[in-house]
C-alpha cells in the first residue's frame, strides 16, 4: 500500500510542478482574456492520458505500478479534466447514452455552481 502511496505522490507532485509551470509560460506569451493555462493544461493532459493508457494496456506486468505513477498520479497532479475525459469516453464506448449527457451536463454545471459556492461562503465566512 505504501509503495503505491509513493508513486501516486510522485506523479502527482510532477504532473502539479508542470501544470505551475505551463501556466507561468501561458501567461508570458498571451492575452489574459482567455485561460489559456487551465485550457492548454487540459486538452494536453487529455492527450497524455490517453497516450499512456494505450502504451500501459500493452504492458501487463507493468500496468498498475506505471498506471499509478502515471496515470493517477501524473496526470491527475497535471489535470482532473484527463480523468474526466476518460471516464466519459468509457461511456460512450459502452453505448450509454443518457448516462453520458448526464454526466457530462452534471459534471460541468455541479461543477461551476461548486466553485460559485465555495467562493460565496468564504467570503460570507470573512466578512
Amino acid at each position: 500500500m505504501w509503495k503505491q502511496i509513493a508513486l501516486v505522490a510522485l506523479g502527482g507532485g510532477a504532473g502539479s510542478v508542470l501544470r505551475y509551470l505551463v501556466s507561468v509560460w501561458s501567461s508570458r506569451y498571451f492575452l489574459p482574456v482567455f485561460p489559456w493555462g487551465t485550457f492548454i493544461v487540459n486538452i494536453t493532459g487529455c492527450f497524455i492520458i490517453g497516450v499512456l493508457i494505450g502504451f500501459l494496456s500493452r504492458f501487463g506486468s507493468l500496468e498498475n505500478e506505471m498506471r499509478l505513477l502515471l496515470v493517477v498520479g501524473f496526470c491527475g497532479g497535471y489535470t482532473t479534466f484527463s480523468a474526466f475525459s476518460t471516464e466519459t469516453l468509457k461511456l460512450l464506448e459502452a453505448g450509454n447514452c443518457i448516462l453520458l449527457a448526464l454526466y457530462i451536463v452534471a459534471s460541468i454545471l455541479l461543477g461551476v455552481i461548486a466553485v460559485w459556492g465555495g467562493v460565496g461562503l468564504s467570503k460570507m465566512i470573512i466578512q
